[in-house]
């Protein structure tokens, strides 16, 4: 197992308030209500603001964004955001 497979060891990477790029698409895994399947809830390079940090799993950080275009709330790990000056 390698060390990044236990994210809570370290700090979260984000802080609520942060400002954040979305580094890919994102697509409704069938979790995220009203919308369908395989729909496109976020486009890469959509920005937003870390709503807040929670965890899964006990090991890895779980960033809540809340996207400006979008108006979504969308469950994020850090590897698939990039911090950017608000």
């Amino acid at each position: 197992m390698t060390q990044d497979a236990f994210e809570l060891w370290s700090q979260p990477v984000y802080q609520r308030g942060d400002a954040v790029t979305s580094l890919r698409d994102v697509r409704n895994d069938g979790t995220y209500p009203g919308t369908h399947m395989g729909e496109v809830l976020i486009r890469k390079g959509e920005a937003g603001y870390i709503h807040s940090v929670g965890t899964y799993l006990n090991r890895f950080y779980i960033y809540g964004v809340e996207f400006m275009d979008s108006g979504r709330l969308v469950g994020m790990r850090a590897h698939e955001l990039e911090g950017r000056l608000s």
